[in-house]
């Protein structure tokens, strides 16, 4: 393999016409810079620097080698010019994996924050569920994971940073039980929940907790739908706190439940992940989001 050394060695004695120059410029002895150019002519099994008089120049192979030289060089300064921002830490990617309901409502926060200190930072979001995630983040396919816990592995760390509360929701000026309702008020209610992962499985043991075996008319995968056709008189539900924080709310009721419902959120990555400096800005915002919602409560 071709040595850069060696190349930038045979450049500058072409440039400046001199080895002695060139060890100058290079900041080298003259010897030094004599035995580079002669560990490239080896490699490549021919002469490349003529003496004319007292200038040293190109031979025809030289000539032809130039070009070449003079772009691997370039290419490689102008490499190590695309590394100054990482290195630097103003750079990066942040590969993120989460649900559909933090992407919506929890990660633009935190994310805009990260960017907002690291404007050249590239954030990546992948939505899935919790195990493809966990095999992505166990894969090193993604650099950290937003999941509804419990969340396990023997190669991963987890730490929960935010509490939210599971609500009931029901169309604009709907009777709800003071305090609260409990799962038998809400057995008899048209029940349209979200189907699959840890915030479903905790949903049906709340209702079995209480003897009662869930049986929603309708499921969806999208806590937005959901929203929608409780907002159109279509049903009861039960959903995340933090869904019900924004977008048009003026045609739903909420309540907290009886006992209360609430689902844990935690960061995962892998125990050995090297914290970059866009990593570990991603994850000081997402503990921020936790702060901050405990000064809003």
């Amino acid at each position: 393999m071709l040595s850069l050394d060696q190349l930038a060695a045979f450049v500058s004695v072409v440039d400046l016409g001199s080895f002695t120059a060139a060890a100058d410029k290079i900041g080298l002895t003259q010897p030094a810079i004599s035995l580079q150019v002669k560990l490239l002519e080896r490699r490549l099994g021919v002469r490349l620097i003529e003496r004319v008089g007292r200038r040293a120049q190109p031979s025809p192979a030289g000539i032809e080698l130039l070009p070449h030289a003079r772009r691997i060089l370039d290419d490689c300064a102008m490499a190590e010019e695309v590394m100054t921002p990482y290195r630097e830490g103003s750079a990066g990617r942040v590969r993120i994996g989460t649900g559909g309901t933090a992407s919506i409502h929890l990660l633009p926060r935190a994310i805009a924050a990260a960017k907002k200190r690291m404007p050249e930072l590239e954030i990546i979001v992948r939505i899935g569920n919790t195990d493809d995630m966990l095999r992505d983040i166990e894969a090193n396919r993604l650099d950290l994971a937003v999941v509804t816990l419990p969340a396990s592995g023997r190669s991963l760390e987890i730490e929960p940073f935010h509490d939210d509360e599971i609500l009931a929701v029901a169309p604009k000026d709907s009777s709800i039980p003071s305090g609260g309702p409990d799962a038998e008020f809400m057995r008899d209610k048209t029940l349209m929940l979200y189907e699959g992962g840890n915030t479903r499985r905790m949903t049906n043991e709340w209702f079995i907790n209480a003897g009662i075996r869930p049986e929603p008319s309708m499921e969806f995968g999208s806590v937005e739908a959901i929203k929608e056709l409780v907002a159109a008189g279509l049903g009861w539900s039960l959903l995340p706190a933090m869904a019900l924080k924004s977008g048009n709310l003026d045609d739903l009721a909420t309540s907290p439940v009886r006992p209360r419902l609430a689902r844990q959120l935690g960061m995962v990555l892998r125990r050995d992940k090297h914290l970059t400096k866009g990593l570990r800005e991603v994850i000081k915002c997402l503990r921020e989001f936790r702060g901050n919602r405990e000064q809003e409560a």
